[in-house]
């Protein structure tokens, strides 16, 4: 199985998904909080956690880490070998067995927030308005047929030549998330501005994210750094990698020509704080959740 799968996008990305499954949980005041308590915990106890255990276990100096960069070999996974080193000699093939299954999980993940997305986009008149139909059962169907089949397609292109196209859509995908989660901060960051600046008081807010506004503040400078380092590696060889440097670096001038490209036809602008609709959603919450009760 090909290591390079598993990743950090795999491991870290994807919790904003508890934003998007808000939207059809039969009590969010409820269920919302509780999800990001717990999730937070989880980001610490299996991911950190996991990586001062290997830091404990696997000496700096091992020979074995030499063959990190060997992406199809799991047995060469810090993770293995944490097993290996404890005596546990079937590691490899449970190696194989996790990575499978954290696949199938970002994968199902990955198709639930797509097509609620692409949904979203439709009502707000974004995207192809066929995109808005659900089902009885309240499924945006043609948005999962429409990211079933792309991303399967796109996944195909695994198989082609020597990977450098599914390398491309990786960095590009992964770069996008980075942008995706600097939009969260931003967002987090104008809100509670304007929420103070319109006068209602923090003690209504069902859920406070701590750190405020130190945490939007770090997690976009962390963003910052994390995407001009996705090309470092283009600029310490020789000869220069332009590939690499473009696989890494393309989404930005993309994003940004989407972005003005898209205020300039719909002729938006940037909402002062004061002018924040802070009312139509909390509205649209409580009736939901009092239907529901």
């Amino acid at each position: 199985m090909n290591f390079n799968l598993i990743n950090f996008n795999i491991f870290f990305k994807g919790t904003e998904a508890v934003g998007i499954a808000a939207g059809e949980s039969e009590n969010p005041r409820r269920d919302v909080p509780r999800a990001m308590n717990g999730t937070i915990w989880r980001i610490v106890l299996f991911f950190v956690g996991s990586i001062i255990i290997m830091g404990l276990v696997i000496p700096y100096n091992d020979p074995q880490l030499a063959h990190a960069g060997d992406i199809k070999n799991v047995a060469v996974s810090p993770f293995t070998l944490v097993f290996i080193k404890s005596g546990f000699k079937p590691a490899v093939h449970i190696m194989n067995a996790v990575i499978l299954t954290t696949i199938l999980s970002a994968g199902n993940s990955g198709l639930y927030v797509c097509t609620r997305v692409l949904y979203a986009l439709a009502k707000e008149g974004k995207a192809p308005r066929q995109f808005a139909y659900l089902t009885k059962s309240g499924i945006p169907i043609w948005c999962l047929v429409f990211t079933t089949v792309i991303s399967t397609a796109l996944f195909a292109l695994s198989f082609i030549g020597n990977q450098v196209i599914y390398q491309w859509l990786v960095n590009i995908t992964g770069v996008m998330g980075f942008i995706a989660w600097f939009g969260i901060a931003a967002a987090h960051y104008r809100f509670r501005r304007a929420y103070i600046l319109q006068g209602y008081s923090l003690d209504d807010l069902v859920y406070k994210s701590l750190l405020f506004p130190l945490g939007p503040i770090i997690a976009s400078l962390l963003i910052f750094i994390s995407i001009f380092g996705q090309g470092y590696s283009s600029f310490t060889t020789t000869p220069f990698n332009f590939s690499n440097f473009l696989s890494a670096y393309l989404t930005i001038p993309v994003f940004l020509i989407v972005f003005f490209v898209y205020k300039f036809v719909r002729k938006t602008r940037f909402i002062p704080l004061s002018e924040i609709d802070l009312i139509t959603d909390s509205i649209n919450l409580r009736q939901s959740i009092n239907h529901s009760n």
